[in-house]
């Protein structure tokens, strides 16, 4: 309560006299609604209340507003608070001893994005848009496109970029990726994988670990003893022909599918050079972490929003 009261306080929705619905309140009911998305305002406010008459059974009965009331609580409290709590307490929760979250030292992380359904109405129609569908049709919802950060080890998504349905991954991803930390080791999916992106990634002095597109073809500087290679990365076009080029690593690998047919091949770029520290083996199977943030999506869209 202390830390709601102070970010409520911080982005100046702070009462300035009695309500019966207070921005803290509220502030508990933005996390209240996102915990149950398929309740009324009214469902939520009043599982609330009972959850407060659980806790002290003495307490006097609380009438439960309109849902007019509930309404125009929310509108006074906005967003601000609520994106300033979730920038407080989302936070990578790894331990040392995590299963899954480490390689070579580094916190495993994805970076990845998904759409979410927002509400059907004319606001959010003009600001997010909404994908087109077969005939010339428009979707039933709004949608907006998320771009997060996720730790593979615990599903903790911990940062995140929230723009319209026509702003694409990557123009969203320019502005979350600056936020990564050294000691971590950033997973993500070919999408992803160019120059400008890396090297904003890179200056953020986290380690990175992207499955590289089929047309990309650094050029060869040196074979390795586990067979990853070193090269050098430049942009593409007339852009790379006097930039400096950044030196990476090249791992190339097929899996097996099972039924002892080979999948791929699949070729990743990293910043960790030395394969006595992280051996090609290795970041291989690290890279398949990737696919927990998409665990993560399917947990929030499917289980959590019903």
């Amino acid at each position: 309560p202390g830390l709601v009261d102070v970010v409520i306080a911080e982005t100046g929705r702070k009462e300035q006299r009695h309500r019966s619905l207070p921005a803290r309140v509220m502030a508990y009911f933005a996390v209240g609604m996102a915990l149950y998305s398929e309740g009324s305002y009214e469902d939520v406010l009043g599982l609330m209340t009972d959850g407060l008459a659980w806790a002290d059974p003495d307490a006097e009965p609380l009438a439960l507003p309109s849902k007019s009331a509930i309404f125009q609580a929310r509108e006074r409290l906005g967003a601000e608070p609520i994106k300033a709590l979730f920038d407080r307490v989302a936070l990578p929760l790894a331990t040392a001893e995590t299963p899954g979250a480490w390689l070579a030292g580094r916190r495993l992380v994805a970076i990845d994005g998904t759409c979410l359904d927002v509400a059907d109405t004319a606001v959010n129609d003009e600001h997010f848009g909404r994908p087109g569908v077969n005939k010339g049709e428009r979707a039933a919802f709004p949608q907006a496109r998320v771009v997060a950060l996720a730790e593979c080890g615990t599903h903790a998504v911990f940062d995140a970029v929230i723009g319209p349905y026509t702003t694409g991954e990557n123009t969203l991803a320019h502005e979350l990726i600056g936020r990564v930390e050294p000691g971590m080791l950033v997973l993500a999916d070919r999408g992803f994988c160019g120059f400008p992106l890396w090297q904003r990634a890179v200056a953020t002095g986290a380690d990175l670990l992207w499955r590289a597109r089929s047309n990309m073809a650094p050029r060869h500087v040196e074979t390795l003893d586990d067979g990853s290679w070193l090269a050098e990365f430049r942009p593409s076009g007339n852009a790379g022909r006097h930039a400096e080029p950044l030196i990476i690593r090249v791992v190339d690998y097929e899996i097996d599918d099972g039924r002892g047919d080979p999948v791929g091949p699949y070729r990743l770029f990293t910043t960790l050079l030395d394969p006595g520290e992280a051996p090609a083996t290795d970041l291989a199977f690290a890279y398949a972490q990737r696919w927990e943030i998409e665990g993560a999506f399917a947990e929030l869209k499917t289980h959590q929003r019903g």
